[in-house]
């Protein structure tokens, strides 16, 4: 790769932003401030392995872009790069497109490219040097301002995304992944050029197959209908598969929910992944998850009125499995019931799961109004499954962590799954998992034939004891 000095120019500064420097700070500033109020104790979650973030003009998408970029300003300090993906709007052409400048302009100063990863992925397939792709490309200049006004000494990877599979995106950002000094930052709209409300569903589609990592769905999606950046954001899905990151909805709006008419907009949404696969729920959005778990069962003992408290916070409506747990007055376990896999929006999902462990656990009885004052309730969102190995029991038992590891077992029509809580009662790693054998009914003697385990972690919200 050519490393002489090279300056890409701003390509749209004074139309997708201020071009004045100062004018172009004090708006991000006031926009990060906002999305900070409204959404209080973001500094204590952690940080951020990725981002996806629109890339429209900032009196349209801006307010979005920054429910997503306040999440760095706690951390802003751990990053040292930044890989940057978006589409390609101007120039058509297959695969992945480096530039070929050693640093990005805008009017905030240069952002300087680290050449040296830039020449470690030239060579991956459908990864090309084509500086035509990133002339006049808007989707990726938009995001700079943002990183300059949160990240100092930083540097950027810049890719342009044009007709390229997940996984030749997933090869890239493997071989970028680093430690946490990297963030991986996606640029996407969402929908185009429809209605207000049929906007509205496709980005909720387009919301649900990337909280669900339906790879296929959004890649597949289409033009209008599905995220511009589709290739992009599926190759992350896909590159993320083996480190349990799972995305967290802080926003999702349309230009007619910020600065346009309604009769024909395009979509916005704001994500983050982090290390781990956890909710990462502030205290107000875990108070009121779980007020919402509890006012469904207030609802079918006839104590409430049927409606979910409104208005549910955007990160309340990411999909998500989840497990509700209810305890009588004595501390006892009074009924559990969850789900392994996401079939509808959190809030939803702690609703209708709250009342089945009331009325529908099968160990119980149905839960009286009496009890319902007494009741304790504790919501257990869950992580993605990632598999164990388990050729044999010791092989297991090995790559169990006690304490934290929820398990999943399952072999032909067996199956059963513990909660990372019930190392609690079962600290040793044979009788935490002789009771979970016991449980599916796996049969005795000899380690059962294809046998397949699943471990996974929980983000626990309990109600005060």
């Amino acid at each position: 790769m050519n490393q002489t000095t090279r300056l890409r120019p701003p390509a749209v500064s004074g139309l997708f932003y201020p071009a004045d420097a100062a004018t172009l700070a004090a708006q991000i500033d006031a926009m990060l401030a906002e999305a900070a109020r409204l959404r209080p104790g973001l500094a204590a979650l952690a940080a951020p392995k990725a981002l996806i973030v629109p890339h429209a003009g900032y009196i349209y998408s801006g307010p979005v872009a920054a429910a997503g970029y306040a999440r760095l300003a706690a951390h802003a300090r751990q990053y040292r790069r930044v890989v940057l993906l978006g589409p390609a709007h101007r120039h058509g052409f297959r695969g992945l497109a480096l530039p070929q400048a050693t640093a990005f302009a805008t009017p905030l100063g240069d952002v300087p490219l680290d050449t040296a990863a830039m020449a470690q992925i030239a060579g991956l397939p459908g990864v090309s040097v084509l500086p035509e792709a990133h002339a006049d490309e808007h989707a990726l200049e938009v995001q700079l301002p943002f990183l300059q006004r949160l990240l100092s000494d930083v540097t950027l990877v810049p890719l342009v995304v044009g007709m390229a599979s997940p996984g030749q995106v997933a090869a890239v950002l493997q071989a970028l992944w680093g430690g946490p000094e990297t963030l991986i930052v996606i640029s996407s709209d969402l929908s185009h050029f429809h209605a207000y409300a049929d906007a509205q569903a496709f980005d909720r589609a387009t919301a649900a197959a990337i909280e669900r990592a339906d790879v296929d769905t959004v890649a597949n999606a289409g033009n209008t209908e599905g995220a511009c950046g589709r290739h992009a954001i599926a190759g992350l899905l896909a590159a993320s598969a083996g480190d349990a990151l799972a995305a967290m909805r802080f926003d999702l709006r349309t230009s007619g929910d910020t600065a346009g008419p309604r009769d024909r907009v395009v979509g916005y949404g704001a994500w983050d992944f982090t290390a781990g696969g956890m909710a990462q729920l502030t205290e107000a959005e875990r108070d009121h998850l779980i007020a919402i778990a509890r006012h469904a069962i207030a609802t079918a003992l006839g104590l409430a009125a049927q409606t979910l408290l409104v208005p549910v916070p955007a990160a309340l409506q990411t999909w998500r499995p989840c497990f509700v747990s209810l305890y009588g007055s004595d501390g006892d376990l009074r009924g559990c019931i969850g789900s392994l896999a996401a079939e509808r929006p959190l809030a939803e999902e702690a609703a209708r799961i709250a009342a089945d462990a009331a009325f529908r656990d099968p160990r119980f009885a149905p839960l009286s109004a009496a009890e319902f004052a007494r009741l304790r309730l504790e919501i257990s969102v869950l992580t993605p499954l990632l598999p164990l190995p388990a050729a044999s029991r010791a092989e297991l038992l090995a790559a169990l962590v006690p304490g934290r590891d929820g398990l999943l077992l399952r072999a032909g029509r067996h199956h059963a799954t513990f909660l990372p809580q019930v190392w609690d009662k079962l600290p040793a790693p044979e009788d935490f998992l002789d009771a979970l054998l016991h449980k599916g009914s796996f049969p005795a003697g000899p380690w059962p034939a294809g046998l397949q385990a699943w471990r996974y972690r929980v983000e626990e919200i309990a109600e005060a004891a």
